[in-house]
């Protein structure tokens, strides 16, 4: 579904990804795992076009990816970002119209109502301002706004950042519906059980470079790879 090969990006003059390759399948849930700045959200920003591609090549459905994030958006890309990104001077219902009036057609399957049907408690805010949630609802809302766009692939990059215990499982549990439903993604997080029990597929990432590739009951059980890699 999605594919990197040998892709080399970073920030300026400063390379950060060195030749990294991976691959997302369809209806599958890739988690990419590594230490801080091993280079993991660069590969997302790059993806979606927020950084650019300096070589090698992205490909989205066997064809190339947009340079133009709004383009990779277009193309059936959704990303929810570590800082979530909401519009704290809108309300609730504000930003979530902002992607069901641009990306929302006749017979979609994400709309306004199963949205907040996945997340009550946004039904609950739907007049307060991104500024008056909790860290834990503007994730709910940061994920509410990218299902709304109606993707065929969810980027996430770490989703349980800062929130508490309780809320992490919240969202375990929503994400888990999402790939019970078929949604393919990508999840990008340092919470190693939160991740391998919801990928299917896992890549670790160091030093801009996937160093490790297997499924998740292979790499809980490689305590080497953890040892070495992850720091667990």
């Amino acid at each position: 579904m999605l594919e990197l090969k040998a892709v080399e990006s970073g920030y300026g003059e400063t390379q950060i990804l060195h030749g990294l390759s991976l691959v997302s399948q369809k209806g599958k849930v890739l988690a990419v795992l590594g230490r801080n700045g091993a280079g993991k959200s660069t590969t997302l920003k790059t993806i979606m076009g927020l950084l650019p591609l300096k070589a090698g090549e992205i490909e989205f459905d066997g064809k190339p990816i947009g340079a133009k994030t709004f383009n990779v958006a277009n193309g059936g890309i959704a990303y929810v970002p570590e800082t979530r990104d909401i519009f704290p001077s809108l309300t609730v219902r504000e930003n979530l119209e902002i992607s069901a009036k641009n990306f929302g057609r006749s017979g979609s399957e994400w709309n306004m109502d199963r949205v907040l049907e996945l997340f009550p408690r946004l039904d609950e805010r739907m007049s307060n301002s991104g500024s008056q949630l909790s860290g834990g609802e503007q994730q709910m809302l940061a994920i509410g706004r990218s299902l709304l766009m109606n993707p065929r692939l969810l980027i996430l990059d770490e989703p349980t950042e800062g929130l508490a215990p309780i809320i992490v499982k919240l969202i375990h549990d929503k994400l888990q519906e999402l790939k019970t439903a078929g949604l393919s993604m990508i999840i990008v997080e340092q919470n190693f059980g939160f991740a391998t029990s919801l990928a299917d597929n896992v890549a670790v990432v160091s030093k801009g470079q996937v160093v490790w590739t297997g499924n998740a009951a292979e790499i809980r059980a490689a305590n080497e790879v953890q040892n070495k890699w992850l720091g667990i």
